[in-house]
């Protein structure tokens, strides 16, 4: 008991110094730019827990991306742990910063991971881990446009304009290695991946990479990057091969098995659907708004054993639905904590998340099989 009272006065001295250093009255405060009518976890939580409120899920995981931006703001600012921001968007959930993730090349702070404060829940009586409430949450922000980060930022955004992936970056390595480690510390299903922009990019192609290994990790992407010079050559190669395929279809087959999915083939897709993203999408941010282009239009050739639909990748999209906005408000953060948020929610298949998950669910090459003399 004397450690949760030691506990709970130490984060009011900490909250009182802040105030007299004048850090509540910066423009990126929690309590200046924070979320608004926030219910505060309680011993309530134990029976009706606010985690699986998705709009309470979606606002936490925004915070915890914003307080990655902070630290690393901090850190270039040169603020001590008496008047650094950052703190303040991770405290009132009961979380506690457990790593930072270091870009080796400038210095910079680009991830972190949050773990449940079991001793800050303790001094609240929260007694237990509320239902929903992930141990351990990977965060990763976005492009900051600040000198002393600019260039790798930038070099990371330029990578995936042209390649449209990420995984020669040691932000990359970094964020995999993380997340493996807090998955074999916890279990898949009690962690959780959440970035923004850019970083939402990493979460994408990382949780992307562990899902290939069976291992599903609940994920969080705001404002995705869907632009690059890559994705543009692919969509004219993917035109003129779906022409082909069409003409293709009109040839009669050579063989009645061809294209058939064999029994073995088919247990491949058991698993689909263990791993659906939640990408939270603004249509007037053109980053990320490609997202929501309508599915690419599939052609079987009329088989009867053709891989059914069911088995195309699929995302959970949110999308604001405010109407027509400035680019730098649709894909800002802080709209995804705001009290008039408005969302559509769909399970989506769009022509672009087809081909960021198909590597995951696609068929091996069916083997050919010599008819005998």
């Amino acid at each position: 008991m004397l450690d949760i009272t030691a506990e709970k006065e130490r984060r009011e001295l900490q909250e009182a110094i802040m105030e007299d250093e004048g850090v509540e009255s910066h423009p990126y405060a929690f309590d200046v730019s924070g979320p608004r009518n926030l219910s505060s976890l309680n011993w309530r939580d134990l029976f009706n827990s606010s985690w699986k409120n998705g709009n309470y899920k979606r606002t936490v995981m925004a915070c915890f991306i914003q307080a990655v931006y902070l630290l690393e703001l901090d850190r270039q600012e040169n603020r001590n742990e008496e008047t650094a921001l950052a703190p303040k968007w991770w405290i009132p959930f009961k979380y506690k910063l457990g790593k930072t993730l270091i870009d080796e090349r400038d210095g910079s702070i680009y991830g972190a991971i949050f773990e449940w404060d079991r001793a800050a829940a303790m001094a609240d009586f929260i007694l237990l881990r509320p239902n929903g409430a992930p141990r351990a949450v990977l965060a990763l922000r976005g492009t900051l446009l600040k000198s002393p980060t600019i260039r790798r930022d930038i070099e990371d955004d330029l990578r995936f304009l042209a390649w449209e992936s990420l995984k020669g970056s040691v932000r990359f390595h970094g964020a995999l290695e993380a997340l493996k480690s807090i998955s074999e510390r916890y279990g898949s299903s009690n962690i959780a991946i959440a970035g923004h922009s850019l970083g939402a990019g990493f979460a994408l192609q990382v949780g992307k990479a562990l899902a290939k290994q069976g291992i599903y990790v609940e994920s969080h992407l705001f404002n995705p990057p869907s632009v690059s010079i890559a994705m543009s050559l692919r969509s004219f190669g993917e035109q003129v091969v779906f022409v082909w395929k069409r003409f293709k279809s009109m040839i009669p087959s050579r063989g009645e098995n061809e294209g058939a999915v064999s029994e073995e083939q088919s247990n491949n897709f058991a698993g689909i659907g263990k791993w659906v993203p939640h990408l939270y999408l603004n249509n007037s941010d053109y980053i990320c708004c490609y997202y929501t282009d309508s599915p690419a239009e599939e052609n079987n050739g009329g088989k009867e054993n053709a891989v059914p639909t069911n088995a195309q990748a699929a995302a959970k999209l949110f999308v604001m639905s405010k109407g027509k906005q400035k680019f730098l408000e649709a894909h800002g953060l802080e709209q995804w904590w705001s009290d008039d948020v408005e969302l559509q929610l769909a399970l989506h298949n769009s022509k672009l998340i087809s081909r960021q998950l198909k590597s995951l669910y696609s068929l091996p090459a069916p083997q050919q099989t010599l008819a005998k003399p």
